[in-house]
């Protein structure tokens, strides 16, 4: 199934429109089908206010689409038998269940599942237990969750977890493969095998003269204010470890790292991550519970609000015509990730399309679901 030549550039411009709008400032954007790049374009700004353009190799800071990066480790631990998805946090982290007896509640019920469909009950915040000035270092970050509750029970809801399940993920992980720092862990075991020379958690110094700034344009009073996530600017440095919003990469190796998923967990003929383990993650977890945090982000629109759909870490098509991500006309069974108002991935595994979108400029996540939606569309209505 080839693209359509005339769809791929009205896809080029209506981005440029975007643009041109002020919506965001600026992307780079891989579109392919079977792996073969049909669409690989640089559009805008990495900084509109000095005027900076894009170019093909510009490192984002990914935002929650450093997510998949944790995941897909969390993928190999339970492939290698070093996890389960029934181990439970305080298995491998006792320190979460903490030392007040007025904090314990629930904690030791949450486990690997939970972490990874967003069902852990753990409180939906950005800072997981610290402000962003701390969030750099691990094990601050892991000492400080022993103090904070479990307000649901596990297993009840879906509330995307902004912070707090995957700095747990990611430290399960570093800790059943003996790491000392997080950091190496994903460079030894995801990066260096696809090829991700330009990724990496944290900011390498060699890297920061390509890094596109987080600007964000959100209104005030909302889920989030700008700094919010312009702090991270600041506290995403060469040292950080953040396994939830900490990673940095441009669009050729979050492309890579989408095709070892297109292509079941395989890389130069080497089975990096068990097929049998993402034919569940990428199969619905959560069934019919609702996604707390964008039905709030629907319903401000006066939109249908979605389902979870969320596999094993993934976020799912969905069957409905709720707004969503991957817009209404994706295939069954396509999935990916995102990070907040400005990255995006996912993989059609029936059309064996593959669409990443990184952009300059953090979106409202209501107009940011709309954007993606479009786009989104407009990649599916371009197979032929």
């Amino acid at each position: 199934m080839p693209f359509n030549p005339t769809a791929l550039q009205r896809l080029e411009d209506e981005i440029n429109r975007d643009i041109d709008n002020g919506d965001y400032d600026g992307v780079n954007v891989i579109v392919a089908q079977g792996g073969d790049i049909a669409l690989q374009g640089t559009y805008g700004f990495a900084e509109r206010a000095t005027e900076r353009s894009s170019r093909p190799d510009d490192v984002y800071r990914i935002l929650s689409l450093t997510k998949g990066f944790t995941n897909a480790l969390a993928y190999r631990a339970l492939g290698e038998g070093k996890l389960a998805l029934s181990t439970r946090v305080i298995d491998v982290i006792p320190e979460f269940l903490g030392t007040d007896p007025f904090h314990m509640l629930r904690k030791d019920q949450v486990n690997l599942g939970h972490l990874l469909t967003h069902r852990s009950g753990m409180p939906a915040t950005p800072n997981p237990g610290l402000g962003p000035d701390k969030f750099g270092v691990l094990a601050d970050v892991i000492q400080a969750l022993g103090s904070v509750d479990v307000i649901h029970d596990p297993g009840s809801q879906v509330n995307y977890s902004p912070s707090i399940n995957h700095a747990l993920i990611g430290e399960m992980v570093r800790r059943v493969y003996g790491y000392e720092h997080f950091r190496d862990l994903a460079r030894e075991m995801i990066f260096e095998p696809l090829g991700m020379k330009d990724t990496a958690f944290g900011l390498p110094a060699e890297r920061q003269d390509r890094a596109v700034p987080i600007k964000v344009y959100v209104p005030e009073g909302g889920f989030l204010a700008p700094e919010d996530i312009e702090c991270l600017n600041d506290y995403i440095t060469e040292d950080a470890e953040m396994p939830w919003v900490g990673a940095t990469s441009t669009a050729e190796d979050v492309f890579k790292f989408a095709e070892m998923l297109r292509r079941k967990g395989e890389v130069d003929g080497e089975q990096l991550i068990a097929p049998a383990v993402l034919e569940q993650a990428t199969s619905l977890q959560t069934g019919d519970m609702m996604n707390d945090l964008y039905s709030m982000v629907n319903n401000e629109r006066g939109w249908e609000a979605p389902k979870g759909n969320i596999g094993l870490g993934f976020i799912l098509s969905d069957a409905g015509t709720a707004p969503n991500f991957f817009g209404p006309f994706t295939s069954a069974g396509s999935f990916g990730n995102n990070g907040a108002g400005s990255t995006l991935f996912w993989v059609d595994p029936v059309r064996d399309v593959t669409f990443v979108f990184l952009s300059a400029g953090v979106m409202d996540e209501g107009l940011n679901v709309a954007r993606f939606q479009k786009l989104s569309t407009m990649v599916s209505a371009a197979v032929v």
